[in-house]
């Protein structure tokens, strides 16, 4: 849709509108999230340039602007452009709309604006960091023991620890991202004039195509080139990408001898990132090298205990140790059950008790999703039709490489909740449009051919099983 619309102050208008936006929210968010906070909000009106949806509350208006505002703020720029506003009613009872709270949000601009225009002004860029990942509410384990401990030496002296760079890798959800903004924030937090910035490898890469295509390079390695503090989460993310690996490492080299601190994050540790540049993976090993690994018993209940506490909630042992010793794999899914609990307790005005505690705990494990990446997907398709991985990432035009990219593409599709921009990225760059060209001649080849069929068929099976 475009950035212009006709406003209407009619149901189906302010529907569709509303189903627009949630099509964006649903390629950007988890399954479970996208159900329990997404699905149950209500369009009301389309009041000229503003939306208002129905909430059921005020923890629902807190919850999703704590977490979800860049999202909403973004949706509501690409469906109702840039006068565009989103409204929260709260509304008691939903029959007649009677006397309501409103609440106003008004989108920002693009996030990469500011960066474009005056590359080298710390007082005009955005850092990228959250304020809430903070050192105080990390909790301490195990786990995470050395990983912390590197972390908060390096937010009380960046750069000037032989911890530079710092690496730290793990699995999804347990972490890294907090505890790596913590430390931008701590370094902000004492010196306020320090240039520090956030963002993840995909992000760096979609701007440095941008900065391709509107011919400012060198605007924009300078720009990276002046930080203090670079923190770049999901670095994995840069294989396959030659150009963008090649840029990197001219900004890695000129932060590292100026002494500038750099912060990295992954899912494996540099030695097992397959298809980076060797000249990269060697001066990510240059300073520490920790992971963070799933939190044990103890510390799965004080992150219950102190993110419930967050919440103004006070939530008995028994309903801790019971959600603790049941969801066992990650943070993220530790904290999800948490929120699907009160959203449960809130939606239904229902008292959070052991009973209800066992029902979310019921409903995560119904709706978890196994542990499928792109990369996973990638492999077993190109084992499939005998391809190297790398092939499918480079600009190959070979029918057999165009064939194993696409069906690659399209599993990612069906098999992941990655964004369209997220799967092209893993495959070269590419944009979103050949994502969704690669999806709909897959769906029209498989109707066709039942040998393709099968193909596709039996390469999903294979994952599923492998990732159970």
């Amino acid at each position: 849709m475009s950035n212009t619309i006709t406003m209407a102050n009619t149901k189906s208008e302010t529907n569709l509108v509303w189903k627009d936006c949630l099509n964006i929210i649903k390629e950007n968010v988890p399954s479970l999230t996208y159900n329990t906070w997404f699905l149950p909000i209500k369009p009301i009106e389309l009041d000229e340039s503003v939306l208002k949806i129905q909430v059921p509350n005020n923890f629902f208006v807190e919850w999703i602007d704590e977490h979800y505002n860049t999202l909403i703020n973004n949706t509501i720029y690409q469906v109702l452009g840039s006068e565009g506003k989103l409204a929260y009613v709260i509304v008691e009872d939903n029959e007649d709309l009677p006397e309501h709270e409103e609440y106003v949000l008004t989108p920002t601009p693009s996030p990469t604006r500011a960066i474009k225009e005056q590359p080298v002004k710390h007082e005009e860029f955005e850092n990228y960091l959250n304020p809430r990942y903070r050192f105080g509410n990390f909790i301490k384990g195990e786990n995470n023991q050395l990983a912390r401990a590197a972390a908060m030496a390096i937010g009380d002296n960046p750069g000037t620890t032989s911890f530079n760079p710092l690496f730290i890798y793990g699995g999804v959800g347990l972490g890294k991202t907090h505890l790596i903004q913590a430390i931008g924030n701590k370094v902000l937090e004492d010196d306020p004039d320090k240039k520090v910035i956030y963002l993840s490898s995909d992000i760096f890469t979609v701007e440095f195509v941008e900065a391709i295509q509107s011919n400012t390079v060198n605007e924009f390695s300078n720009f990276y080139k002046s930080m203090d503090v670079l923190i770049i989460d999901d670095i994995q993310f840069l294989i396959g990408k030659e150009k963008t690996q090649d840029l990197f490492f001219h900004i890695f080299n000129t932060l590292h001898q100026a002494g500038k601190q750099i912060i990295l994050s992954s899912d494996k540790p540099p030695k097992d990132l397959q298809g980076l540049n060797e000249r990269l993976v060697s001066r990510f090993q240059w300073g520490l090298t920790t992971d963070i690994q799933p939190p044990d018993l103890e510390t799965r209940v004080a992150i219950l205990k102190n993110k419930s506490e967050t919440y103004g909630i006070t939530l008995s042992n028994e309903i801790l140790e019971y959600i603790a010793h049941n969801i066992t794999s990650n943070i993220r899914e530790l904290e999800g059950c948490l929120i699907k609990l009160l959203a449960n307790a809130s939606l239904g005005a229902k008292e959070i008790n052991y009973e209800l505690a066992k029902k979310t705990v019921k409903e995560i494990a119904t709706n978890r999703q196994v542990n499928i990446s792109i990369d996973l997907i990638t492999r077993h398709v190109c084992e499939f039709f005998e391809v190297d991985e790398n092939k499918v990432r480079e600009k190959n035009r070979k029918k057999e490489v165009v064939m194993a990219r696409q069906a690659a593409m399209y599993l990612s599709k069906k098999l992941t909740q990655s964004s369209l921009k997220t799967i092209g990225l893993h495959f070269g760059g590419r944009d979103h449009s050949t994502v969704i060209h690669a999806f709909n001649n897959i769906e029209k080849l498989r109707d066709k051919d039942l040998n393709l069929k099968e193909t596709i068929d039996a390469i999903r099976n294979k994952i599923e099983l492998g990732a159970s």
